[in-house]
């Protein structure tokens, strides 16, 4: 597997980790707005190639036809089997951008809002309707060919959930429906990165992948521990995740040898 890099402190982390296992890999530039690589990288096998950084790199892995290249997923809150576990699933509101001014009223109740789509245009976190609103008026003043790819657009659909009391966060790396590493990053308020899992999280997690095998080669998926039980946050692309606390080696070394896996 070739690995290509785009620098930043995780990746940083990652290089180490690839160093120790004694795997080649590259640094590169991503170009903004463009997604050339700067130096442009020499592929050796268009069918073994991975690149991690921004998640912008999957439209360079994409038009190089690159395999894995990024490991892109489906929306999660489209994924049936996990909707009776997923935190306020079914307290949800689907709206695309264009429809909030009209439809989200303006006042101070609070909404977790996220895009639908992994697309990064957006983090999730808890916002004020109002806020909400104003950020929805604000992109839609725009025309639509002013708008920087990767941002917000008009028919971006986004997911609102109200706020929960969330006790606990881990992150779960899956590879070929084998969950290689975790990482405890938030413990109540405050953001922890332990390599450490309680064990009945860890069985969640577990059947999380059975009951949805083949979503995607590799994921990164994000559940957590509420005043009532377990549920699943959402997923993430494993290319530009965070990586907390996770053991690098058993990553990198999965997804090094995940060629032959057919989805």
């Amino acid at each position: 597997m070739q690995w290509i890099l785009q620098q930043f402190e995780d990746t940083e982390k990652l290089a180490q980790a690839l160093d120790r296992l004694d795997i080649p890999y590259t640094w590169h530039k991503v170009v903004p707005f463009v997604g050339d690589l700067q130096p442009e990288p020499v592929i050796e096998n268009k069918d073994a190639v991975v690149l991690f950084g921004s998640y912008t790199l999957w439209r360079y892995a994409q038009r190089e036809d690159l395999s894995p290249g990024v490991f892109k997923i489906r929306p999660f809150v489209h994924e049936e089997p996990w909707h009776p576990y997923l935190l306020n699933g079914a307290d949800a509101l689907f709206l695309s951008l264009r429809d909030i001014p009209n439809l989200l009223p303006k006042e101070d109740r609070q909404w977790f809002m996220r895009p639908v789509d992994d697309s990064k245009e957006e983090p999730g976190k808890v916002r004020r309707a109002a806020d909400i609103v104003a950020l929805a008026e604000r992109v839609l003043a725009l025309d639509e060919e002013e708008i920087p790819r990767g941002s917000l657009r008009h028919d971006t659909e986004l997911m609102l959930t109200p706020p929960a009391h969330i006790l606990k966060e881990w992150r779960i790396w899956i590879v070929n429906d084998v969950i290689r590493t975790f990482s405890l990053y938030k413990e109540g308020a405050r953001v922890v990165y332990r390599p450490e899992i309680d064990q009945d999280a860890a069985d969640f997690a577990e059947q999380m992948v059975r009951l949805n095998p083949r979503y995607a080669r590799a994921y990164v998926m994000d559940i957590c521990r509420t005043e009532t039980g377990l549920k699943m946050l959402e997923t993430n692309c494993i290319n530009a995740a965070g990586f907390y606390a996770a053991d690098l080696l058993k990553l990198a070394d999965a997804i090094h040898h995940i060629n032959g896996y057919k989805p």
